[in-house]
């Protein structure tokens, strides 16, 4: 789950939040005229859109990948290639740049169209480490955080303010049980909002978090 941040990072920033995306940017950078065209993906459409890019970029040199993403044992898992550019001069540069910018959930594919210079190593390596960068400051970054869900039960005549106020805290009512005692709710919402909402309404509640 993300949230919006306030604003984008600059490039040589590095932070210990983690950040995502919620849609697709891209950008366009040029070396020796060389040609490449990054494009910064939501992980959950990223192969279907590696596919289709090098469907729609046939003619293109290289197609070249990395990513990361969380998956469900809070593990990040990452990975890269180079799709024909000498090792370690293409894909690894652009996963230093998603690790150091702290993004998660997300890959960038860097398209090359070979100019007719050869760049060397190094220059190869800078050339996609940019293009990573120039992708990344296009985007709106979102700042990840981890969900959890809480039931709490509360009384009739408290309920409407608990609404009020869940709703002012970012929190989301999924479901509603109701008895004569009153209405057991399900929130959904960031852990850090979570927390501080319930102990506010500790005096007037039940609570079974998980």
């Amino acid at each position: 789950m993300s949230k919006q941040s306030s604003g984008k990072n600059s490039a040589n920033s590095l932070s210990e939040n983690r950040y995502t995306i919620d849609r697709e940017f891209d950008a366009e950078t040029e070396v020796k005229k060389s040609r490449f065209l990054a494009f910064l993906i939501p992980y959950e459409y990223f192969e279907e859109r590696l596919a289709a890019l090098q469907k729609e970029f046939r003619k293109a040199n290289h197609h070249v990948t990395a990513f990361r993403n969380l998956d469900t044992d809070d593990r990040v898992v990452e990975g890269c290639k180079d799709d024909g550019e000498p090792s370690g001069t293409a894909g690894m540069p652009i996963l230093k740049v998603l690790q150091g910018r702290g993004l998660i959930n997300c890959g960038i594919v860097v398209v090359r169209f070979f100019g007719g210079t050869k760049l060397g190593t190094g220059g190869l390596a800078r050339a996609y480490a940019d293009a990573a960068i120039t992708v990344i400051e296009q985007a709106s970054l979102n700042i990840w955080f981890r969900e959890v869900e809480a039931k709490a039960s509360i009384d009739f005549a408290s309920y409407d303010r608990f609404q009020r106020d869940a709703d002012a805290a970012g929190l989301h009512v999924i479901q509603r049980d109701y008895d004569e005692a009153g209405v057991t709710v399900t929130l959904r919402g960031a852990e850090e909002d979570m927390k501080p909402f319930l102990v506010s309404y500790d005096s007037v509640l039940n609570r079974d978090q998980r």
